[in-house]
C-alpha cells in the first residue's frame, strides 16, 4: 500500500498554523495515526490557513460567514469562542457580526445564530474569570 503521509515539513508547518486557529490545547493526533487529521494539516492549514494574504482574523471572519451561512452552527460556536479568546473580536463585535449576518442569511436562522454567539459569549466571559 502507498504511504499517503504528508511531508513532514507541511505537517509540522499545519500543525503551527492549527494551533494559532484553535489553540495550544487543541485535539491532535500523531503523525500516522489518523490520515485525514494529517491530510488536513498539511493542506488545510498549512496551504490554506497559513497563506501570506490573509491574516488569522481576518480568514476567520470569513470562515464565520460560511458556516453562519451553511448552518453549521457547532462549528461557528467553536470559532466564534476561539475569536474572543484570542482577542480577535470582542462580545460587542460578536454580536454585530450576527446582525450582520441574518440580515443576508435570513430570520430563519436567527434564533440559531443568536444561541450560538451567545453561548460563546458566556462561555468565553465564564472562562475570563
Amino acid at each position: 500500500m502507498a504511504d499517503l503521509s504528508p511531508d513532514p515539513e507541511r505537517r509540522a508547518r499545519g500543525l503551527d498554523v492549527y494551533r494559532k486557529v484553535y489553540g495550544q490545547d487543541a485535539l491532535v493526533f500523531e503523525s500516522g495515526e489518523v490520515e485525514f487529521f494529517d491530510s488536513m494539516l498539511a493542506n488545510l492549514f498549512g496551504e490554506v490557513w497559513g497563506r501570506p494574504g490573509l491574516s488569522i482574523p481576518d480568514r476567520r471572519l470569513v470562515i464565520i460567514g460560511v458556516l453562519a451561512a451553511q448552518n453549521r452552527f457547532e462549528i461557528l460556536g467553536v470559532q466564534l469562542l476561539r475569536a474572543l479568546k484570542d482577542d480577535e473580536l470582542t462580545p460587542e463585535q460578536v454580536r454585530e457580526i450576527i446582525i450582520q449576518l441574518i440580515s443576508y442569511i435570513g430570520y430563519s436562522s436567527s434564533s440559531d445564530l443568536y444561541r450560538v454567539s451567545e453561548t460563546a459569549i458566556a462561555t468565553y466571559r465564564a472562562e475570563a474569570k
